[in-house]
């Protein structure tokens, strides 16, 4: 069990990070980085064998994220993000206005970006963590990306600015 310990004491940060990226706010970071260690320490036997247990539990965090919004995709919860930064999980201020672009995405698109962009995984990888073809991980990515220009754009057509 030290392995794991082990494991948990430095990756433990990361995961929360990469949590974050995923869902968009803290809290749900938090329970997803947790369920996700929860499931690796019942298979750490099995995983611990393997080259990366990091995957592992980044793939566990994926389709649980996901599981949760086809849950309670009819309802739209809105999060702010706290008032006091911790720099382990929380952008800068030059990405604020990416972050807040990237939370108004629709969960799906979202983890479709955060996959291929954060993670940097292939759209056959994307389909198969996600559970859909690599056409509707094309189609996500395309959207969100369009979605994610036109809310940055958006600012600075109406601070004046002249293109």
């Amino acid at each position: 069990m030290d392995d794991f310990a082990a494991f948990v004491a430095e990756r433990a940060d990361a995961l929360l990070r990469y949590g974050y990226v995923l869902s968009g706010n803290p809290h749900d970071a938090a329970d997803l980085t947790q369920e996700a260690l929860i499931r690796l320490h019942r298979a750490w036997s099995r995983v611990r064998g393997k080259r990366d247990p990091e995957s592992y539990v980044r793939v566990t965090m994926a389709r649980l994220h996901i599981s949760a919004w086809r849950l309670r995709r009819r309802e739209r919860l809105g999060w702010d993000l706290p008032e006091t930064s911790h720099e382990d999980v929380l952008p800068s201020e030059s990405e604020q206005g990416l972050w807040r672009a990237l939370e108004g995405l629709p969960k799906k698109q979202r983890a479709v970006l955060v996959l291929r962009y954060y993670e940097q995984l292939t759209d056959a990888e994307i389909a198969g963590v996600l559970g859909i073809s690599q056409g509707t991980v094309r189609s996500h990515a395309s959207l969100g990306l369009s979605k994610l220009r036109s809310a940055i754009d958006r600012p600075s057509a109406t601070n004046g600015s002249a293109r």
